[in-house]
């Protein structure tokens, strides 16, 4: 499989050195100092495009990606804004896109879980719920796109909250999303249930990149020979 990296920062040089060990091909690497090699014959070398960027850049690298008529998979977090005019593109066009806001097997084990505690708590109304989120100092979008995922989970499930909010919950039917940012945290998130006698707590740590990568990896070779939009319950059948 010959793998286009579009964005090759650290995530980035994690998935290489992955794909390399399982015989893959890497055609082209870009980061901020080559831009001008983003374009669509260089992306049309590639069977793939792995996308891990910023949230200003990954619209226009996804599309980039549909002009070359290649899948591409997206890790990047904070554009999705415009997600649905990227689902209209990739419909209409019988184009691959796959996106996950965590492509940790933990992490979407964890979002299951998540959930179903969510769907046993909606009977106990004396828990409140806020979620927590650490990662490092260089992410820039804040909550991270995990944590909105496992609010979103919440929502879903628990009848008596409507909305997630940043840092403070000022109403009861609010879920409070507090975000950190530390030295080279991978990324850890913290779902407490509390009530005036005890918590429930639950939580997800990552160790470092490799499993993010690991599951980008899966992904881009999931998606080759296939059309339509993806996530990873679709590649772990979740």
């Amino acid at each position: 499989m010959k793998i286009a990296i579009v964005g090759y920062g650290k995530m980035g040089k994690t998935i290489e050195r992955l794909a390399l060990a399982k015989s893959h091909e890497i055609v082209l690497k870009i980061d901020d100092h080559n831009l001008d090699e983003l374009t669509v014959d260089n992306l049309k070398k590639a069977d793939v495009a792995i996308e891990f960027t910023n949230p200003e850049a990954a619209f226009d690298n996804i599309n980039l990606c549909f002009d070359a008529n290649i899948p591409v998979i997206s890790g990047t977090t904070g554009w999705l804004d415009k997600f649905e005019e990227v689902k209209k593109r990739c419909m209409k066009e019988n184009q691959a896109f796959f996106y996950a806001s965590n492509f940790s097997l933990g992490v979407n084990i964890f979002f299951k879980l998540n959930e179903y505690l969510a769907k046993v708590m909606n009977k106990f109304q004396n828990f409140d719920v806020q979620i927590e989120e650490t990662h490092h100092i260089h992410k820039l979008d804040a909550p991270s796109g995990t944590a909105i995922t496992i609010a979103e989970g919440i929502l879903k499930e628990i009848s008596r909250k409507k909305e997630w909010v940043k840092e403070n919950a000022g109403k009861p039917e609010q879920i409070a999303v507090k975000s950190y940012r530390e030295g080279e945290v991978p990324g850890t998130h913290t779902v407490t249930y509390s009530s005036a006698v005890e918590n429930i707590v639950i939580t997800h740590e990552s160790k470092n990149r490799e499993g993010l990568a690991q599951g980008a990896l899966m992904a881009a070779e999931f998606i080759i020979g296939k059309t339509g939009i993806f996530g990873m319950d679709d590649l772990l059948d979740l």
